[in-house]
């Protein structure tokens, strides 16, 4: 394998692989850049800027080499940074014949494979062969449109071999706007990477029930907790529960504007179908998807996870979110 990270592809052509894309050309000479859709690319060749997502961010287009052709775009690449939603990484891979095997992977997806109930590392590593001491998963708070703002923000790099982490750490994630850290907890990170949506989702629910800050502060520890309960059944391991790394994402997912996952919850909350609230919302809910998908994987392990039965209720089997709500409050403390 070549000198580590190599030519870098972002794979995507959505917000985050947007940001994605902001941050490593601080750094890089050029990119090489993935997008499914050619007229895309076109449209992004004329005006400088993605033509459908954080379109205030403009780039020097003769530092990218697009590619609409998966295969070439893994080909041409060294390592491969992940940023498409969840719920389409299988459709996308599936289209990929060129090896992976011998590729760095970065994960920038916040989710779960659905049907699979897999995390995105084992699916990688399961059906792609990729190196477990190859992918790197990025985690932390971290929204698209404030690092298109360049508001100072911090994620976290989570890899088996540390040092890979480190060196992505300093040499591509660490700009004025910018800061990271690293951490080997891969598991336990991808989970909290899943989970926060799925309570963002209720603190939208919550919210557009007219649910005031009072009780938003006493929901996200009750969340936290639950969510705690399931990590240290799940993968037990010493960590450090309440830094950074793993508070602050469902803090913002579930307090921000930005949080699509907190406004779909909002829509259902004010009484939108979850059907209408998908089609207005025009973007994946990542949550709508792991509330299916841990609530599966919970049968085997069996967690106290209240708030998660409540979503589900909600989301898969249409029960009142005024019920649903009412009855966790009863148990918060």
């Amino acid at each position: 394998m070549k000198k580590f990270p190599g030519k870098i592809a972002v794979m995507g052509g959505g917000s985050w692989a947007t940001a994605l894309a902001k941050i490593v050309m601080h750094s890089q000479d050029s990119i090489n850049w993935y997008m499914r859709r050619p007229d895309r690319i076109d449209d992004f060749n004329l005006l400088n800027h993605n033509p459908a997502y954080l379109s205030s961010i403009t780039f020097d287009t003769a530092r990218i080499n697009f590619y609409h052709d998966i295969n070439e775009a893994i080909r041409d690449s060294d390592t491969l940074i992940l940023a498409t939603p969840s719920p389409y990484i299988k459709d996308h891979l599936a289209k990929a014949t060129a090896s992976l095997a011998d590729k760095y992977v970065i994960s920038a997806i916040k989710g779960i494979v659905p049907d699979e109930n897999m995390l995105v590392s084992d699916y990688l590593t399961k059906y792609y062969y990729v190196n477990a001491d190859n992918i790197i998963v990025i985690a932390g708070a971290c929204h698209a449109e404030e690092i298109a703002m360049e508001h100072l923000s911090y994620l976290t790099l989570v890899c088996r071999d540390l040092r890979k982490a480190t060196t992505l750490s300093e040499k591509i994630f660490n700009t004025p706007y910018l800061h990271s850290s690293c951490s080997r907890d891969m598991i336990g990170l991808e989970y909290v990477s899943v989970l926060k949506n799925i309570y963002a989702i209720v603190a939208g629910i919550c919210y557009g029930m007219k649910y005031g800050d009072n009780f938003q502060s006493v929901y996200i520890p009750n969340a936290f907790d639950e969510m705690v309960r399931f990590l240290n059944t799940v993968h037990p391991l010493r960590r450090n529960i309440t830094s950074a790394a793993y508070l602050s994402d469902l803090l913002v997912t579930a307090y921000s504007s930005f949080s699509r996952n907190r406004l779909f919850g909002k829509m259902i909350g004010e009484g939108y179908s979850v059907n209408a609230a998908k089609v207005e919302l025009g973007m994946v809910a990542e949550g709508y998807y792991a509330a299916k998908c841990i609530r599966e994987i919970n049968e085997t392990y069996k967690v106290d996870m209240p708030i998660l039965n409540a979503l589900y209720a909600i989301l898969y089997e249409h029960k009142s979110p005024a019920i649903q709500i009412r009855n966790i409050t009863e148990g918060f403390k």
